[in-house]
């Protein structure tokens, strides 16, 4: 069994998947900060320092695309905290009731 997706006992389910999905998140973003600083690193210490037709430096390719990436984790991780579009609207129509 994964432990991973395993709740321990005694733990609510919805919140440890919660939590498990904002862990994953924390641990992405760090990995983007380093890989980021290191891209960056390369970029100002290389001797030639490629500007690209764009006129940026390269590192900003990376960081745009894998931002957007990260933008969608922390979404998922942060805002969208687990109620599915089906729940949200089963719950609104019984509201209505």
């Amino acid at each position: 069994m994964n432990h991973y997706h395993h709740t321990p006992e005694g733990k609510d389910p919805h919140l440890w998947h919660i939590a498990r999905r904002r862990a994953s998140f924390k641990k992405h973003l760090a990995t983007y900060v380093i890989m980021n600083a290191f891209f960056w690193a390369l970029w100002i210490f290389s001797d030639q320092r490629d500007y690209g037709r764009s006129g940026l430096p390269w590192p900003v390719w990376p960081m745009l695309g894998w931002g957007i990436g990260l933008t969608f984790h922390f979404l998922n991780a942060y805002v969208n905290t687990g109620a599915s579009s089906v729940e949200k609207e089963y719950d609104k129509l019984k509201n209505q009731q």
